[in-house]
């Protein structure tokens, strides 16, 4: 074997195996003390999204001025939107403090699922069913 046919193959070989792999990405959702019913929903929303993606999710709670002195709506607000999320999410870090901004991470509880390709493949593997419909004999009547 020559060294251009091996450095080809190592070549594909690295190719294939970065095929294989999963880039996990931190998406990041910043919440305020005071927000609203909706836009917590709306949050909630997107994180549901990211989760069933398969990305991890950074949760900051963001505080200012005296807001701060009371860390305990913070944590009302981050546990809400933990319990809103379900099973779908583990804790990977749990709340804390860091200045001004309390962060959480939370991570996909399980493997992400493919939307597009499962449905395509279930409907392509159910076997077809065919109906055949036959004529209803007529009586004729003699009168």
């Amino acid at each position: 074997m020559d060294y251009g046919k091996f450095r080809y193959e190592e070549a594909q070989k690295l190719k294939e195996s970065r095929k294989k792999t999963t880039h996990v990405t931190v998406k990041e959702v910043k919440f305020r003390p005071k927000i609203g019913k909706g836009d917590f929903d709306t949050k909630v929303r997107h994180m549901r999204d990211f989760l069933e993606d398969g990305h991890k999710v950074k949760v900051t709670l963001q505080f200012r001025g005296r807001e701060v002195a009371h860390p305990e709506l913070g944590a009302k607000i981050l546990d809400a939107a933990l319990e809103q999320l379900g099973s779908l999410a583990k804790v990977e870090t749990q709340a804390r403090l860091e200045g001004r901004n309390m962060t959480m991470v939370l991570s996909p509880d399980k493997k992400p699922a493919k939307k597009s390709s499962d449905k395509d493949e279930s409907q392509e593997s159910a076997p077809v069913v065919e109906k055949v419909v036959q004529p209803e004999e007529t009586l004729e009547v003699q009168e």
